[in-house]
């Protein structure tokens, strides 16, 4: 098959992200619908570059690279796994990335997903990174996706680390962790920089940093 530019781009976008549904790669790759999307996946999962699986029941089905499509971009080989524990919190960071792309205009090319920080410090050095960091008018963001509640001295940690690395650090929150807003409240009288938001502003389009 004769591959194009945005196959590639297919391709770099769910080895950076470990996976993406079908709605994510529309926006990542540029296309103009779903449907040509999903023809077009179709035909890559035909050609064997990338993987279409079902994780659990319930969540639609994931896309991934599969060695061949590795290959092509030079990526790690190593097959990226799909932990049924952490999945609705991998999808709800590719959900809000989608919206600051879509909805606020960042440019997806000024974002960093943490499997990137990751390789770019090394793999051996375990401490925590964001789910993703962006630049906007020369100011850094970092964005934490949060579906469950953290002990507090971990959330200090990762706050102090994200005040310290980056000019703004964006909370998300899920709705089943309503004690979360009030520690993160509690933090700002000692941390500055954060901002404060929830999935459900995001998804009824009601979230903007410049508010």
């Amino acid at each position: 098959m004769k591959l194009v530019e945005r196959d590639y781009e297919v391709f770099r976008e769910v080895e950076r992200w470990r996976f993406c549904l079908g709605r994510h790669i529309r926006v990542l790759a540029g296309f103009t619908g779903q449907r040509a999307c999903d023809r077009r996946l179709r035909t890559l999962i035909d050609a064997r570059l990338i993987q279409k699986r079902r994780i659990i029941y319930g969540v639609p089905s994931v896309y991934n690279l599969a060695h061949r499509g590795k290959m092509l971009i030079g990526a790690n080989k190593r097959q990226d796994k799909v932990r049924l524990d952490n999945i609705a919190h991998d999808i709800a960071v590719l959900d809000t990335a989608i919206y600051f792309i879509d909805k606020l205009g960042i440019p997806k090319n000024s974002i960093t997903t943490e499997k990137q920080l990751y390789s770019l410090k090394g793999f051996g050095n375990r401490k925590h990174e964001p789910d993703f960091i962006f630049t906007k008018d020369d100011k850094t963001y970092c964005v934490e996706v949060e579906l469950s509640l953290k002990s507090k001295p971990r959330l200090d940690n990762n706050i102090k680390s994200n005040y310290l690395a980056y000019d703004f650090q964006i909370w998300v929150i899920g709705e089943s962790v309503p004690k979360l807003p009030r520690l993160l409240e509690e933090f700002k009288t000692q941390y500055d920089n954060i901002i404060i938001t929830n999935m459900k502003e995001i998804r009824d389009d009601k979230f903007r940093i410049d508010n």
